[in-house]
Formats: C-alpha cells, structure tokens, sequence
C-alpha cells in the first residue's frame, strides 16, 4: 500500500512538471533562439561591421501650425506637440509624435525619435517653419541587439521580456526538479549539473577583473 502511495504522488508530480515544462519551453522557445542568438552577435558586436543608412526628408509646415507652434513657444520648455502639429508630422513624414515629449525652445522644436536599431529625430523651425526628418538605420543584427537589450522598444516589448522571462524561469526551475526525480536513473546528473554552476564562477572569478 505504501509503495502505491508513493508511485501515485511521484506519478502526479512528473505529470503536471511536464506539463508545465513543456509548457513554458513552448513559450519561451522562439524568444530563447533570438536571446542566444543575439547574445552571440552582442559579445561581439566590435567585430560585425554596420554600416549606418541616413535618410533625411524635409518639408514645410503649413502657415497656419507654424503660427499656432509660434504662439505656444512660451512654455514649459519639454511638452509635446499640439494635435494638430502631431497629426501632420503622422500624415507627411509618418513620425508618431502625439503623447511624445519635445524640447521647445525660442526658435525650433526638436522631437527625439530613438528606436531599436537606430535613430532619429525631429527638427522644426519657428521662424520659417522648415522641418527636417532624419532617420539612422544601423541594419538588422544592431535591431536584434537592441530588442535583446529591451533598448528604445516601448512598453509592450518590455511586458513581453517580463513574460518571457517568467517563462524561462519556470521553464527552468521544472526542469531542476525533474532533474531531481529521474537522477536517479542517471548519476552523471548532478556532477553536470554542478559543473554548469561552477565553471561559469570560476571564470569570472579567475579572468574578470
């Protein structure tokens, strides 16, 4: 009766530990791929060349924003825009500016504009209401290293790294306690799993100064 006892606990743990564990490798997999991947491209990122895009566009805002911007230069010197400037910054140059904070001085607006990736930012003159775009592309690996590093990527893309990692980490931690309960069946299992606690400490121990 003990045994029986004893086989059906084990047998409900290793059922809902899979469970979980596949779970939550379902979840993170993709992003594990782009994390381990990026990590390579990030420790060495001196060594893979970039070579970055400009694109500067530039126009001429309509007599009636300029005047309406002009009259609002007296302020706290970092607002954002008025609707009306934000949504034709959106229409012509594609820029979302609405809810976004400016520098406002006495004779020009500047909208910084940084993204994973890149750069960019705004400039529109109050005197004669010329406004120029500039847009930095670095390419697709300083893309994938910002995403990594959560860099300019917004608010959703950093509720996504908070999820993903609760999912690593549960990922994780079932993966330690099936260790556990199949080790032992397998007495290499704790030595490997002391080695991958313990090189990593010597390393930083012995050759980060």
């Amino acid at each position: 009766m003990r045994l029986s006892a004893d086989y059906r606990r084990r047998s409900f743990w290793l059922k809902h530990l899979h469970r979980w564990h596949w779970i939550s490798a379902a979840l993170s997999l993709v992003g594990m791929i782009l994390f381990a991947a990026t990590g390579i491209t990030l420790n060495h990122a001196g060594e893979i060349e970039a070579t970055p895009r400009v694109t500067t566009v530039e126009k001429r805002l309509p007599a009636p924003l300029l005047t309406s911007l002009a009259a609002a230069a007296e302020g706290p010197p970092r607002r954002s825009l008025p609707p009306g400037a934000a949504d034709w910054l959106a229409s012509e140059l594609g820029v979302r500016a609405a809810g976004r904070e400016a520098e406002w001085s006495a004779d020009e607006i500047y909208l910084a504009l940084p993204r994973p990736g890149g750069d960019g930012w705004v400039s529109i003159d109050l005197g004669d209401g010329a406004v120029r775009h500039e847009v930095t592309d670095r390419g697709w690996v300083s893309y994938l290293n910002d995403l990594h590093k959560g860099r300019n990527a917004g608010i959703a893309w950093g509720w996504f790294l908070d999820v993903f990692a609760a999912a690593c980490l549960v990922f994780c931690i079932t993966g330690l306690v099936l260790l556990k309960l199949h080790a032992g069946g397998r007495p290499a299992t704790w030595p490997v799993v002391g080695f991958g606690l313990v090189a990593p400490m010597l390393l930083a121990l012995l050759f980060i100064h």
